[in-house]
């Protein structure tokens, strides 16, 4: 449940009046203190910006009789966040596309070399990044080339004996 702005006040003093008894302060410096004029909205103010300098974010402090902001302020401040946004995301894919800009000089750069040495320098470079199969794995795929291979000379040569016999019968 939310605490109205007397009962924190309440609360304030009796923390003041707690602190100050520890710290021994007498009893007309007390009575000075309590009776020092201040206006409440004064009092909420300093709070707040006690609570800013110990770290607290802003929203936080804020009371729940606080006035609220209007429609078109808080619509306006969502216009500016989107705008921010936008702004950031654009600035975001202009890096990225000097990135690529930088890559690409950069990779024509490479490619001034003489066109035998930079084709031997690339399919090194490929050569490198190949993921080689292990024996087994090479086995196994030979056998299924080889079978396939078969399979389709098989075929295509029972294929040609056949419309090979058709073409002399009809000729």
């Amino acid at each position: 449940m939310a605490k109205s702005r007397a009962q924190r006040k309440a609360e304030r003093r009796a923390k003041e009046e707690a602190e100050k008894a520890k710290q021994g302060l007498s009893d007309s410096q007390a009575q000075h203190d309590t009776q020092v004029p201040k206006s409440g909205d004064i009092a909420e103010i300093e709070a707040v910006e006690a609570g800013i300098a110990a770290g607290a974010p802003e929203e936080a402090l804020e009371t729940p009789d606080a006035p609220k902001q209007s429609k078109i302020a808080s619509r306006e401040e969502k216009r500016k966040k989107k705008e921010a946004e936008k702004k950031a995301k654009a600035e975001q894919k202009r890096r990225e596309e000097e990135e690529l800009a930088k890559r690409a000089k950069a990779a024509k750069g490479e490619r001034k070399r003489g066109g035998v040495f930079a084709f031997l320098a690339s399919s090194w470079a490929e050569l490198k990044r190949v993921q080689w199969p292990d024996r087994d794995t090479l086995i196994q795929a030979t056998a299924v080339t080889l079978v396939f291979v078969v399979v389709a000379a098989l075929y295509l040569g029972v294929l040609d004996l056949a419309f090979n016999w058709l073409v002399q019968r009809v000729i």
